[in-house]
């Protein structure tokens, strides 16, 4: 039970010690807790926000006023203690709360009831005019890209046909690079020069005789330009059948310095007489057909060299066997060679016409082979006159039996095989087939050849006095 009653009661004795130490107490109480409760309101107050300045009236504004935030709601008063309550609350008192931090300021909503326009993203040309640096950084990353392709060329192509440029010794990268300009090997010097720096190749270029291309890129030409030149040959090509009068013509035409008909008389690389032509005034038969590649100013002695001793290599794969068991040389077989070669207008015919030229030596007929004529009588295009026909040669082998003294011509591969190998027929004549394109009619007797002879000379009346060799569809 509490003893509060004691407080008011009209009844209780004031001078009682326990009562007034009870009332003492309560008043203490009761000053302590309006103490707390001071300075909680007195901690809140601080805590709140100050209120917003007065609004001086204005005109009616053009948008509307923009909304306060209330403030915030204050707590409850403590409800009343009752008296026991008090007589045994003994608890200390509280700390005095730090002050709290304010509250941030709230948003601003804005409204587009008012008279300025919506705020806008700016757009590109925008920005430029802001930044004019961009339009430079524009047009220079543009000027590099176009610097760029036409110095490396990325889409170049391998360029059109060859060009021949001779880069003189001791020449700078400008003026290989003028040159190649000039010859439209290249687009522009500058360039290539930049091009040659950026490579690091500006001491590899070479000097030389180069074969280029039209329209080269950059890269491709330097890269032709740092290896050392192929040196040039110069490529002599010798038909089969030709003699060294012919030869020397030929050789002089292509660009051969020296006398090839000097060159041929004789050489320390080949001796006929080790062949059986000890009475050889020349080198004619022994100076093989082929083709030769020289150096550009090699002298004619070297392209007479080549020629040896390609003779030289060719003739021991000859099986020379049966030829030596009819006791002809290596010289003698060269020179039914050289008449073959004349002769046979088809390689299918060339033992043939070694088989009609083995059976008259033989029987010690003359040959009969125009071609010892022409050869005797240098008539190698026009047909043969009466005259020249019975030259007193001995290479007329209508008026001379046996062998001529040597080759008439310089016979090929095929040919020496044949004159080597003879077919085994009995075939003593032959006459060229009209319009038979170069083929030849044998015959064994006599009478067979006179009626080919007549049949050839009717073709070459109707031909007009020319040869009826051509060919017939």
């Amino acid at each position: 039970m509490s003893d509060d009653w004691l407080v008011d009661d009209p009844f209780a004795d004031p001078g009682d010690p326990a009562a007034r130490e009870r009332e003492e107490r309560r008043r203490e109480r009761e000053e302590k807790r309006r103490q707390r409760a001071g300075k909680q309101a007195e901690a809140e107050a601080k805590a709140a926000p100050p209120p917003p300045p007065p609004v001086e009236p204005t005109p009616p504004p053009a948008e509307p006023p923009r909304p306060t935030e209330p403030a915030p709601p204050t707590e409850p008063p403590l409800p009343p203690r009752t008296p026991e309550e008090e007589f045994w609350d003994e608890e200390p008192e509280p700390l005095e709360s730090p002050q709290a931090p304010p509250p941030p300021e709230p948003a601003r909503v804005v409204t587009n009831g008012g008279s300025k326009p919506p705020r806008q993203t700016p757009g590109a040309l925008a920005a430029i005019a802001r930044h004019p640096f961009l339009i430079f950084a524009v047009i220079a990353g543009l000027f590099v890209l176009w610097g760029l392709n036409s110095l490396f060329q990325p889409f170049h192509g391998d360029g059109s046909g060859t060009v021949q440029v001779a880069i003189p010794k001791g020449s700078s990268v400008s003026e290989v690079g003028d040159l190649l300009s000039e010859k439209g090997v290249i687009d522009n010097s500058t360039l290539f020069q930049v091009r040659v720096t950026l490579a690091g190749k500006r001491s590899e270029i070479y000097s030389g005789n180069f074969t280029l291309a039209n329209d080269m890129s950059y890269g491709d030409a330097i890269d032709e330009l740092s290896q050392p030149p192929v040196k040039r040959t110069l490529a002599v090509t010798i038909p089969e059948g030709l003699t060294r009068s012919q030869a020397a013509q030929l050789v002089e035409e292509v660009g051969v310095p020296g006398d090839y008909t000097t060159a041929t008389i004789k050489s320390k690389y080949l001796d006929p007489a080790d062949y059986g032509g000890k009475g050889a005034k020349d080198l004619e038969g022994f100076l093989f057909p082929n083709t030769f590649e020289l150096k550009p100013k090699a002298p004619v002695e070297d392209l007479v060299e080549l020629q040896l001793k390609d003779f030289k290599q060719k003739i021991k794969t000859v099986d020379m066997r049966y030829a030596k068991s009819k006791n002809l040389t290596v010289f003698d077989v060269v020179t039914i060679a050289s008449m073959i070669e004349e002769e046979a207008g088809v390689d299918s015919q060339r033992d043939l016409v070694a088989a009609v030229i083995y059976n008259r030596l033989r029987d010690g007929m003359p040959l009969g082979i125009d071609a010892t004529i022409r050869f005797a009588t240098g008539n190698y295009t026009e047909p043969l006159t009466e005259s020249e026909l019975a030259i007193d040669s001995p290479y007329n082998s209508r008026t001379n039996a046996g062998l001529p003294p040597g080759p008439i011509a310089n016979p090929g591969l095929a040919s020496i095989e044949a004159a080597a190998h003879p077919a085994k027929t009995d075939h003593l004549f032959y006459v060229t087939t009209p319009g038979a394109c170069g083929k030849l009619t044998f015959a064994e007797t006599e009478a067979e050849f006179e009626k080919a002879v007549e049949e050839y000379n009717s073709a070459r009346e109707a031909a007009g006095g020319n040869s009826p060799d051509s060919c017939e569809e």
